[in-house]
């Protein structure tokens, strides 16, 4: 917790989270630094050591290469100008509804909802004068949230299976009815809509949204944004013409490529007479996003190597994008190191212990609701937290004779707060990216949002537990 409210309060991200990876490995050596130093380089070696976080960072290296061939073969230009001649987006308003449009119906997976959201609404909110900042909570807002409430992926799968492993005897059932009663992701979504439609703006982020709309600067002047210049900032290249096909169709093909990817790898690995829950369990979700962002980079392949781009130069750009998402690299291989110490701490487990003394009904459904907010916070995840936290609400809702599908709403509602907020969070990291915000900028101005959410929770736990 220190190294991130380090973080928060100096907006140096990349020391904070160094120094937050050696603090844990000096507790776990008995306070030996040496030795902590030793494990920290250890730790972030061993990241690699882990097949889905290899390929997360591989994605976000083509996800680079992606966003910069469709801004030098004129996609995103020709875009803009297809939604200007249909005059579908003609004020700022609708420049952010279009994001939070695509983040509402894109519910495949999490990192691909926030990519595709960013990608299709970061050229309108430059153009309408929306600061990075809103872009990416409007990301950041239809991303986990959804994934929970249309759990038909591999959200739902996870949560299904930490269920049947309690003993739950329908385990879809109870999770289709902890979503009625899942109130935080409602609130996020509805204050993000109500901040879009109504211009309701708190704290931070109304000064992010006066600057951009009065000085033009969509991010401010001490701003380190996530993706540097040579992923979104290309310009088209000379005698390309912009077509708005170089854009939608890499996109389409990131979300069709990500289904047909969850199917593949589940029933490759469920075996034959499996269940469509039992496939999407048995998916590997970093397998798919890595081939969808793959086949998008073939597909606009296709639509331009034949239509006289060189090869050379779409290579070229390829690495060039690669090279502007370091920063992102960077910043989730040392998330992944920080997440690793913590959970080997028991960070999360001793937490979540706090609550088993616990003999109000209501009381429990809040505390599980906060003590998740804490644990998702601190490591970054929300599904370790729902991993963590699970096999205690589920007993504790049968010892209190409480609401089942409540006590499991509570944990999963405040991990989505956790995984929506934490810095550390690959989610946050890539709704950064996909924007192009400063990610502590990101951060700030969305934590006042969510905190008014998960506020709003309360008060409802409060009165119907």
């Amino acid at each position: 917790m220190g190294a991130l409210g380090l973080a928060l309060w100096k907006k140096q991200i990349y020391p904070a989270l160094l120094f937050g990876v050696w603090l844990g490995w000096l507790v776990l050596n008995n306070w030996d630094p040496i030795s902590a130093t030793g494990s920290t380089v250890a730790s972030i070696v061993n990241v690699f050591s882990d097949a889905g976080n290899t390929r997360i960072l591989l994605y976000s290296l083509a996800v680079g290469g992606t966003l910069t061939l469709m801004s030098a073969t004129g996609g995103v230009q020709g875009f803009v100008n297809w939604l200007e001649k249909k005059r579908w987006v003609r004020n700022r308003t609708q420049a952010q509804l279009v994001p939070f449009l695509v983040g509402v119906l894109v519910t495949v997976e999490s990192s691909i909802t926030s990519l595709v959201a960013g990608t299709v609404g970061r050229p309108l909110s430059d153009r309408f004068k929306v600061s990075r900042e809103k872009l990416a909570y409007i990301c950041d807002s239809t991303s986990a949230p959804i994934c929970i409430l249309v759990p038909f992926n591999g959200w739902g799968a996870f949560i299904i299976g930490l269920l049947a492993v309690q003993g739950i005897e329908s385990p879809v059932a109870l999770l289709f009815q902890s979503i009625l009663v899942n109130f935080y992701p409602m609130a996020a979504i509805v204050i993000v809509f109500l901040s879009i439609v109504r211009k309701w703006n708190l704290g931070p982020m109304k000064a992010a949204e006066l600057r951009a709309q009065h000085e033009g600067k969509v991010y401010g002047d001490d701003a380190r944004p996530m993706v540097a210049d040579e992923v979104v900032g290309v310009k088209p290249l000379e005698g390309i013409q912009h077509r708005a096909v170089n854009l939608v169709a890499p996109v389409l093909t990131m979300v069709v490529s990500i289904v047909v990817g969850i199917y593949v790898t589940g029933r490759l690995s469920a075996g034959e007479g499996a269940g469509l829950w039992d496939i999407i369990k048995a998916s590997s979700g970093s397998t798919a996003v890595l081939w969808a962002v793959i086949m998008s980079l073939v597909v606009l392949a296709s639509l331009n190597l034949f239509r006289g781009l060189p090869l050379n130069t779409f290579v070229d750009l390829i690495f060039k994008g690669m090279g502007g998402m370091i920063p992102v690299v960077s910043m989730l291989l040392l998330a992944f190191a920080l997440g690793d110490a913590v959970r080997q701490l028991g960070t999360g487990v001793y937490v979540a212990g706090v609550i088993s003394g616990i003999l109000s009904t209501k009381m429990a459904v809040i505390g599980l609701f906060l003590i998740s907010c804490f644990v998702a916070f601190s490591t970054g995840t929300s599904w370790g937290t729902f991993a963590v936290m699970v096999p205690i609400a589920i007993p504790m809702a049968t010892t209190l004779d409480g609401s089942t599908p409540m006590f499991l709403a509570a944990v999963l509602g405040g991990g989505v707060f956790g995984d929506h907020c934490s810095p550390i969070s690959d989610t946050t990291i890539i709704s950064s990216m996909a924007s192009a915000s400063d990610h502590i900028d990101h951060v700030r101005t969305q934590i006042p949002f969510a905190s008014v959410g998960a506020a709003v929770t309360i008060v409802i736990y409060l009165i119907i537990a």
